[in-house]
């Protein structure tokens, strides 16, 4: 795996999701692969690149109502919900690693770095993509993912590029104003303000993009319906119709400047 793939220092974001070759995610939940990279798969996948998604639990207990939606009812629907998902994307290859929801951090750490490095390792990618140390939203598992795919990028294709998805200021300001009606971010400090000058990746989305990860989204309707009622659609497009990720290293080089973020709990 070429060192070429990593931009220079200071150079120019990437702007062409085809520029990033083979393209893996690893995400912890359904839905997560859709707002942060939908746009970055489609247009990979568009390009004749190929796109693989790893998600490590079915998010079977993301729901405030679990006798409505008992685990294994949710977690048949989510998976469903997943595959028209990413088949709006055209992308057709999948793993789910089969975790429980909600208790990521309880598992074993090596065991799943290994499972996760066997994928890495088969996939061969250029690009790796997942959650930064944050967890974008301060949740746990995503936390926990991000410490996983960086432990198995290490041991498995150490010359792959590693991006983790973050927000920008922009994003930031934008979604102040919502942060009562509908709040996702669980910790202090996030959503992060990253500098443009720090982002390695950033796709603004052509409206027909953003078209299409609208539909993505909506097809995970027991995670979104709600999103979408309260805020509008108009909203939801502003806010996800860019993607920016940062280097590995610019996260470690910037970690005591945006460590206003605590751990989840």
């Amino acid at each position: 795996m070429s060192t070429s793939l990593r931009p220079p220092s200071g150079s120019a974001p990437i702007a062409d999701a085809a520029c990033l070759g083979t393209v893996l995610g690893i995400w912890a939940h359904p839905d997560d692969e859709a707002f942060l990279s939908a746009g970055l798969m489609a247009a990979a996948r568009d390009a004749g690149n190929r796109v693989v998604c790893v998600t490590a639990t079915l998010g079977e207990r993301g729901t405030d109502d679990p006798e409505g939606w008992p685990p294994g009812r949710l977690g048949a629907v989510r998976e469903h919900e997943l595959q028209a998902s990413l088949a709006s994307l055209g992308v057709t290859e999948h793993h789910l690693l089969g975790l429980a929801d909600g208790a990521l951090a309880a598992q074993p750490a090596d065991a799943v770095t290994r499972h996760l490095a066997q994928i890495i390792d088969i996939v061969k990618p250029d690009t790796i993509i997942t959650f930064g140390p944050d967890g974008m939203t301060g949740h746990q598992d995503h936390q926990t993912v991000s410490a996983w795919a960086t432990c198995a990028r290490a041991a498995a294709a150490p010359g792959a590029r590693l991006l983790y998805a973050t927000t920008t200021e922009e994003f930031a300001q934008a979604w102040e104003r919502s942060r009562e009606e509908f709040s996702i971010f669980l910790a202090e400090g996030l959503p992060l303000r990253t500098r443009a000058s720090d982002l390695a990746v950033s796709l603004r989305l052509e409206p027909a993009a953003v078209d299409r990860k609208i539909v993505a989204l909506r097809a995970q309707a027991s995670q979104t319906a709600a999103l979408f009622a309260t805020l509008g659609e108009e909203r939801v497009r502003q806010w996800w119709s860019t993607e920016t990720f940062v280097t590995v290293d610019t996260a470690r080089a910037r970690a005591q400047e945006w460590g206003t973020w605590r751990a989840a709990a």
